[in-house]
């Protein structure tokens, strides 16, 4: 009996050593989810990063602003040397080839009523003054839509004497630019005297007579 008790207890002590050998031993590592998350995460690969990354001496720097050491001249000026045509002659002419003269300029159109009255008084003006080969009187067509063909035959139809011309693009363009569009509006009948010195005197809008017109321009000649 005593064999039998001496039995179990080895037995027992057998077992309970297993089992401390057991709760001993070094359990395998359980990746947390941290650490999945982490081992799932994508490594940059950096093997070109400095060729990726613009250096400071890369950056583009802003361009430098242009300072203007001059004034653009506007491609109009001055308006006064640009050619024109007078559509019954044909003839080329300036405004300055007749500098030392007394000019009297308007702005018109051949649809324009206002026009064609005012052109009347400048006509007896003309005469009044007893026609001086220094008073040299220009009318230009400012209307787009007009042209040489179209201008000749109004003054061929109302039998003008003087320079008629269709303005160009860059002399309208000045005109407006330098004394307001109101001269391109030809109802408005704009009208200018340039003196012998090349100075410029604005007459009234309006139709003006011709006695308004000799008291303009008279002073001129004296």
């Amino acid at each position: 009996m005593h064999r039998k008790i001496k039995s179990r207890l080895v037995f027992t002590l057998i077992a309970l050593l297993l089992l401390s050998a057991c709760s001993t031993a070094p359990a395998t590592p359980t990746e947390s989810s941290a650490d999945m998350a982490e081992a799932n995460t994508p490594v940059a690969d950096n093997t070109n990063s400095d060729a990726l990354a613009p250096s400071p001496t890369d950056t583009p720097l802003p361009a430098a602003t242009q300072t203007p050491t001059a004034t653009q001249t506007p491609e109009w000026y001055p308006w006064q040397d640009m050619e024109l045509t007078d559509v019954v002659t044909g003839e080329t002419f300036t405004i300055n080839d007749y500098a030392g003269k007394v000019i009297l300029l308007e702005t018109m159109a051949t649809w324009c009523p206002n026009c064609i009255r005012q052109q009347g008084q400048v006509r007896q003006l003309h005469e009044n003054l007893g026609n001086p080969d220094d008073f040299i009187s220009i009318s230009l067509d400012v209307d787009l839509n007009e042209d040489e063909e179209i201008l000749k035959e109004y003054v061929a139809e109302w039998g003008f004497d003087w320079h008629f011309a269709v303005s160009p693009l860059l002399v309208s363009r000045a005109l407006g630019n330098l004394y307001t569009a109101q001269y391109l509006n030809p109802p408005l009948d704009p009208m200018m005297i340039i003196d012998r010195d090349g100075s410029i005197e604005h007459l009234p809008y309006g139709i003006k007579s011709v006695e308004e017109l000799e008291s303009f321009v008279q002073p001129y000649f004296e």
